[in-house]
């Protein structure tokens, strides 16, 4: 295991990130306590620091864990978690962005990860209402009390995160040092906006459900996975206005696996680690033969052939504006025909 810094901190992270999703089986699948015991040591076996998890994985129980399995150990990881959503109930403040979720948020997760801070904070989903200026000072209060290090956003437009990056960096506030988001082989529309965003700011980019919810594990085709109905179902739902593109991913991953003598998860994971914006991929797993496999994706290198294809399989139009400013007449008028003799 490598490792690089978070975006524009200091934080040294581990170049995979333990997603802990699956820690605790009240969702109706997942590990059991000993399982997800023996994949946090395999993680730090492996030299893995950094571990992701949030306020309602399992309904408290991911958290619950880890602080549990941390005990004495606390400082050998990066650990992240996030706040924002809550299960359905009567009280409207219970989810959301807003500081009042934000502070309660921070002090129970606290409380169930027996720690007296965090070192990544994550705003799990932006809610689209509550004022970006009272998100990035309740956090910079965070920071300031020492209860959080370093603060992110995950599944936030790209305008919103430059908006309120900006706005912190004007008034002298913690800014956003992290971006996470979904991105696959089967999910790449995050190039047209959110990657790009990510690289002029300095944000570093986790990716979650790298492997597209096990799509591109190609066991769903094969009609052999141990899986919660209810996820794949709504994956399945999420993914099907594009099956025949779905469909061609997966058997170009298959091929590919093949060819190097590797499993298609390991490809997915490693075209996902091969792209021009450094990414870090989230990986969990229900049991550990599972992650274990996951993990060998790190000695995996794709040749620009391979990579060609799977690119070639699951590429998505970037569309307007990006369309427009690479129209040849469009760079005639911009540059006066002299595009091609400045150098950037």
């Amino acid at each position: 295991m490598r490792y690089r810094l978070l975006g524009n901190s200091g934080l040294r992270v581990s170049e995979l990130c333990l997603g802990t999703m699956t820690f605790g089986e009240e969702w109706g699948s997942g590990s059991s306590k000993d399982e997800s015991r023996a994949i946090l040591d395999a993680f730090f076996e492996a030299g893995g620091n950094f571990i992701d998890t949030a306020n309602m994985y399992t309904n408290g129980t991911s958290e619950a864990m880890l602080g549990e399995f941390l005990q004495g150990d606390r400082d050998r990881a990066v650990l992240a978690t996030k706040y924002t959503n809550a299960m359905p109930g009567t009280d409207p403040n219970a989810g959301g962005n807003q500081r009042k979720n934000m502070m309660r948020s921070v002090e129970a997760s606290l409380k169930r990860l027996r720690t007296d801070y965090i070192d990544l904070y994550w705003l799990h989903v932006w809610d689209q209402i509550t004022p970006l200026e009272e998100v990035m000072r309740a956090f910079d209060d965070l920071v300031r009390q020492g209860k959080i290090l370093h603060v992110g956003v995950s599944d936030m437009a790209a305008w919103a995160v430059a908006r309120a990056n900006t706005l912190a960096e004007l008034r002298g506030w913690s800014p956003f040092v992290g971006l996470q988001i979904e991105y696959s082989l089967v999910e790449r529309t995050v190039e047209r906006e959110l990657l790009p965003m990510a690289e002029a700011l300095g944000l570093g980019v986790t990716a979650w459900s790298p492997l597209a919810g096990g799509v591109l594990t190609g066991k769903y085709a094969r009609g052999q996975a141990e899986v919660d109905a209810r996820y794949h179902n709504e994956m399945m739902k999420h993914f099907a206005p594009s099956g025949d593109r779905i469909e061609a991913i997966v058997s170009e991953v298959r091929a590919v696996a093949e060819e190097v003598g590797r499993s298609s998860a390991q490809v997915a994971l490693a075209w996902l680690r091969h792209q021009p914006t450094p990414v870090i991929p989230i990986v969990g797993a229900r049991r550990l033969e599972q992650f274990r496999d996951n993990l060998a994706c790190l000695d995996l290198r794709l040749d620009e052939a391979h990579l060609g294809r799977l690119g070639a399989a699951s590429r998505v139009e970037l569309g307007f504006p990006h369309s427009f400013y690479d129209n040849e007449m469009v760079k005639a008028f911009v540059f006066g025909g002299m595009r091609d003799l400045i150098d950037n």
